[in-house]
């Protein structure tokens, strides 16, 4: 991962998306925001009891520094819906955990606190995709129902598709004592003998059988349960913030 530092803030970037000129993304750390403990301080979430003047004055900051174009956020449920921002929407209220765009200055937000946030972009159809996939999601399988999206509103081929999967729980700390309720079998052989489960593998996994390929993928092994000095997490702090992943075409 590559980490940047701009106007005050940190954000990491994937090394196989930032070679798209056209393109920007980031996973922003928890710092260089105005929300206090313990939310401190870049949260980006309006709805986990910070004041939402925070969050939205946090989000700015973060536009100041892309500098052009509008944040867009869904409100996250973990479910599989895919929100398509193409040039016939509006930016109505929605609700949903994957975003796909083809607009220019229109910057995918999904916000997180263990849950990945998986980067998806087709050079050549040149359309961005923000996943937000906790357990829940990729039990459903959302990445391949975003890529499945991209393929049927853009006519992108999933071979051309680069991915990156962001900071979040890590196969060290994706204890499921209750898995046989939770998690469908299938899963099962992501586990280990002390019922930790590997979602990093999940949605590697995941994104291979919707057609991308592994040199295209990109997954950062951080977790953010061990890492609190940089990232939110729900199960490492519970009362929380969450952290902004983003991407967007810039021209």
């Amino acid at each position: 991962m590559i980490l940047n530092h701009k106007n005050g803030m940190s954000f990491f970037q994937f090394p196989n998306l930032a070679r798209f000129p056209e393109l920007w993304h980031g996973v922003f750390t928890r710092h260089g925001g105005v929300s206090p403990s313990p939310f401190h301080s870049l949260n980006t979430a309006l709805s986990v009891g910070d004041d939402v003047n925070n969050a939205y004055q946090n989000r700015e900051m973060i536009l100041q520094l892309i500098g052009n174009g509008e944040l867009v956020s869904a409100k996250q449920v973990h479910g599989n819906d895919v929100i398509v921002f193409s040039e016939n929407r509006k930016n109505s209220a929605v609700v949903g955990d994957a975003m796909i765009s083809d607009r220019i200055g229109k910057y995918l937000l999904i916000q997180t606190a263990d849950c990945q946030a998986v980067f998806l972009y087709d050079p050549i159809r040149r359309v961005a995709g923000n996943i937000h996939s906790g357990w829940r999601g990729s039990v459903l399988n959302i990445i391949a129902q975003t890529v499945r999206a991209m393929t049927e509103h853009f006519g992108c081929n999933p071979r051309d598709i680069s991915a990156g999967i962001g900071p979040s729980l890590g196969p060290c700390c994706a204890e499921f004592i209750r898995y046989k309720e939770e998690i469908p079998e299938a899963y099962w052989k992501y586990k280990d003998n002390n019922d930790y489960f590997d979602f990093w593998a999940i949605s590697a996994d995941q994104l291979c059988d919707a057609g991308v390929l592994p040199q295209n993928i990109h997954t950062t092994r951080i977790c953010t349960r061990c890492r609190t000095d940089l990232f939110f997490s729900y199960r490492g702090e519970k009362k929380t913030g969450r952290f902004a992943a983003i991407i967007g075409l810039e021209r």
